[in-house]
């Protein structure tokens, strides 16, 4: 049975540097591409915390400390982050269609997510981006830039920005239109760029979106089968890393809120995806969400592996 599938890719598994950011692709690539020789309509999505967080360090110092710069807004430095991650997924999963002699286009889409203005988020900064600093260095940074810094589910500390709802992926149906004629789209880099739209048409604004719930977004306005979530672990956890810790093959809505109200999911980590995956089902009744790792995607599809998450 063919099916269309949103696949979303961690940020934090490609990768610090673009080294490594090309061999963890390469990696995910085999998993991207097995999906779509299944018959599979594919279409990925991916994360840029760790990368976004670079990048505007980077142009933050050429500004300040190298002169002449301009100041790069976090929307356009999402938007550099978008390129250079979707090159790299592009350049991976042509070379494994090559290899196994198939002739697929492979297209990387910047991608605007439109946002509300009055989004809460703005008033409270929660999206982790950027590197992991000791609680020492987060300080100095806190003191010299006015970041807002917290405790990254015990990985240490890192940069939170402001992280809105996304309400609508901007250039949804040219992704349709490239995914019916067999086209592997890769898009919402990041969670998409940052908008808000007025009467003069839409402008960028700093913040960073979830990438798990614009991919959730993008399989529903894409009637999705499936939206999976690739990241570290085989499957969810409830008590983790507790002598009590149990993994879950499966949660309806019902027990997912009871999780949820209960903490068992890290706000940093688990918790979002698992929320994405709530909104996925919640709109898509008939649609699975799955959460799994990046090496067992296809077997998650199967039924295998993986947390399986329904409406009912």
């Amino acid at each position: 049975m063919t099916k269309k599938i949103v696949v979303a890719l961690g940020g934090n598994a490609l990768g610090k540097t673009p080294e490594e950011q090309i061999k963890a692709v390469e990696k995910a690539a085999e998993t991207i591409v097995s999906l779509a020789n299944s018959g599979n309509k594919v279409i990925v999505g991916h994360g840029n915390g760790p990368q976004v967080g670079m990048i505007q360090l980077a142009m933050d110092y050429s500004a300040n400390e190298g002169g002449g710069t301009p100041v790069m807004p976090l929307a356009e430095c999402g938007a550099m982050s978008q390129g250079y991650i979707g090159y790299h997924i592009q350049q991976a999963l042509q070379k494994v269609f090559r290899e196994e002699g198939k002739q697929r286009d492979v297209v990387t889409v910047v991608t605007q997510v439109e946002v509300a203005a009055d989004d809460t988020a703005f008033h409270k900064p929660s999206k982790p981006v950027g590197m992991f600093y000791t609680k020492e260095e987060a300080e100095k940074i806190e003191k010299e830039k006015g970041f807002d810094f917290v405790e990254d589910a015990g990985r240490g500390y890192r940069r939170v920005v402001p992280s809105p709802q996304p309400l609508d992926i901007v250039e949804v149906g040219s992704i349709e239109k490239m995914v019916e004629n067999g086209v592997v789209v890769i898009t919402v880099g990041g969670g998409g760029i940052p908008v808000i739209k007025d009467d003069k048409g839409y402008h960028g604004v700093d913040a960073v979106i979830d990438k798990d719930k614009s991919c959730s977004k993008l399989a529903e306005e894409v009637d999705a089968d499936d939206l999976l979530i690739l990241t570290e672990v085989e499957q969810v956890c409830i008590d983790f890393n507790k002598t009590t810790q149990k993994a879950l093959s499966k949660m309806n809505k019902e027990e997912a809120l009871k999780y949820i109200e209960e903490g068992q999911f890290a706000p940093g980590s688990m918790l979002p995806k698992v929320e994405a995956c709530l909104q996925f089902v919640e709109n898509k009744p008939s649609g699975t969400a799955i959460i799994t790792s990046l090496f067992k995607a296809k077997e998650a599809l199967e039924g295998k592996t993986g947390t399986h998450i329904t409406l009912k």
